[in-house]
């Protein structure tokens, strides 16, 4: 008799709730009780519940947290207590809570698959991992192939299909599988390459410094386990099988300076003029770089009994270069006063024969040309008078005329060969000349050889003159003693 009262109570409360407006006992929503609420509860407790859940999008080794409505999907609170309240409501469905305990239902979804796209495509590149193509390595002076690594990418619309067919196991297990394709590098094997650098890195290089102004020459020898550090090789996309390489010109400045350093304070080398040197050199898989030692300007303070024109010898400079480096100088000189002697580098304007020197030596009125530091001609000249002397200093062949004329003079210089300008601003030069003729026949000076005569020249016989005229090309250096 008791048993039978509880089922009439249990059945009785059934009934009244089936006549109410809440939910039948035991429905669920996405693991929410909604058994026994009302459609405000219901609707209330599934929005909290949705705002606060979020979604890992897992790509193996990259996750990333979202909520379901940056992917789109939106659930339809009102719909779905719709669907909760109708279990219970008919035989069929209240077996079910009777059978099982409790029955899960399925939300009411709405996906909006262009905004879950969209939103896949802007943490794209969250998972996306770019291939790796081959590349060449150095590692101690030897050139190595290293392999090539696929990458992988995000396959936005496949994602978003699986996650609008799949929304339900998505939402409850709070994670949605990205789909990721398989990304090829574009370069496989580098070993030829490899192949070709070790061909570029097998020799040491030379650096051949000249110095034209006090001709001496340094070398210094760069093993290949240092200068190896200078390139950066890569290959051609097109043809993976081509190496192509570029030099450091950081490096190679920080080797300039080290060397530098070693030359003193007022002399240096130029980088990009070291770079273009070494780049040729390496073109040819050769060992031996040629360069060219530079002097800086100077500041020279004045002192007492220094005269424009001493200081001017003393700096291997014509006295009017110093002027043009101080503007403004005025004619007088002062004690202390701080003068800018220009570098002796701007009296040597054209690239340095290396192999050929001249000297001329004032005091002894006599020329030595040298080829491959080899006597190959002494003679006799003339320099200038006092009123036009010829400057001391580190000079070079510029120009060439086979019969050059002095307007002031009056003078047809025969084989002329300048050397330099006296005035910088001026365009017109001392140099090596024959005997001169004036009036179209009178030789001059044919018997002065030996003794300054010129008007700031340096004479030799016209014989000698064309002799050297044909030997000393434009660059070979020419020094002129005191």
């Amino acid at each position: 008799m008791v048993l039978g009262l509880i089922v009439i109570v249990i059945a009785t409360g059934l009934i009244a709730l089936h006549r109410s407006n809440r939910v039948m006992p035991g429905v669920q929503v996405l693991g929410i009780g909604l058994g026994g609420k009302s459609r405000v509860e219901a609707v209330a407790l599934l929005g909290q519940n949705w705002a606060a859940r979020t979604i890992n999008l897992d790509a193996g080794d990259t996750t990333w947290t979202v909520t379901p409505s940056m992917l789109g999907v939106m659930l339809d609170t009102e719909a779905t207590f719709q669907l909760a309240y109708q279990q219970g409501r008919s035989l069929a469905t209240l077996k079910d809570i009777l059978k099982n305990g409790g029955v899960d239902v399925s939300p009411a979804w709405r996906i909006d698959c262009a905004l879950s796209e969209a939103n896949l495509h802007t943490l794209k590149p969250k998972f996306d991992v770019p291939p790796t193509n081959a590349s060449l390595q150095i590692t101690d002076g030897h050139a190595k192939a290293t392999p090539a690594v696929r990458g992988r990418a995000l396959d936005v619309e496949a994602t978003a299909i699986w996650l609008e067919w799949n929304a339900n196991q998505v939402i409850s297990e709070g994670r949605l599988e990205l789909v990721m394709v398989p990304v090829q590098p574009t370069i496989i094997d580098v070993s030829a390459a490899a192949a070709q650098a070790n061909q570029l890195l097998a020799h040491p290089l030379f650096i051949h410094a000249y110095d034209p102004v006090t001709d001496e020459r340094q070398t210094w020898k760069v093993p290949q386990e240092d200068w190896w550090k200078w390139l950066s090789l890569g290959t051609d996309l097109n043809d993976p099988t081509d190496l192509n390489w570029a030099l450091n010109a950081d490096e190679i400045s920080a080797f300039m300076a080290a060397q530098a350093a070693m030359l003193g304070p007022d002399r240096h080398m130029d980088v990009d003029e070291a770079v273009e040197a070494i780049t040729e050199v390496i073109e040819a898989q050769s060992s031996d770089v040629f360069l060219r030692i530079y002097h800086s300007e100077q500041q020279h303070v004045v002192q007492s009994g220094e005269t424009l024109s001493s200081i001017a010898q003393d700096y291997g400079l014509p006295y009017p270069w110093i002027q043009a480096a101080n503007p403004g100088m005025g004619d007088n000189l002062s004690v202390s006063q701080v003068l800018t002697i220009p570098s002796p580098d701007e009296l040597l304007p054209l690239p340095v024969v290396e192999n050929k020197r001249i000297l001329v030596s004032l005091s002894q009125q006599k020329a030595w040309a040298f080829e491959n530091d080899v006597l190959k001609w002494e003679w006799l000249v003339s320099t200038g008078i006092d009123s036009s002397p010829t400057a001391p200093g580190v000079f070079q062949i510029q120009t060439h005329e086979p019969n050059a004329y002095a307007s002031n003079w009056n003078l047809w210089m025969p084989h002329f060969m300048g050397i330099y300008r006296p005035v910088p601003t001026f365009d017109f030069m001392n140099g090596f000349h024959g005997f001169p003729t004036r009036g179209g026949s009178t030789l001059l000076w044919t018997d002065d050889l030996g003794h300054p005569v010129t008007y700031g020249c340096i004479l030799i016989s016209s014989e000698n003159a064309a002799v050297l005229y044909q030997w000393a090309e434009a660059g070979v250096v020419v020094e002129v003693r005191r």
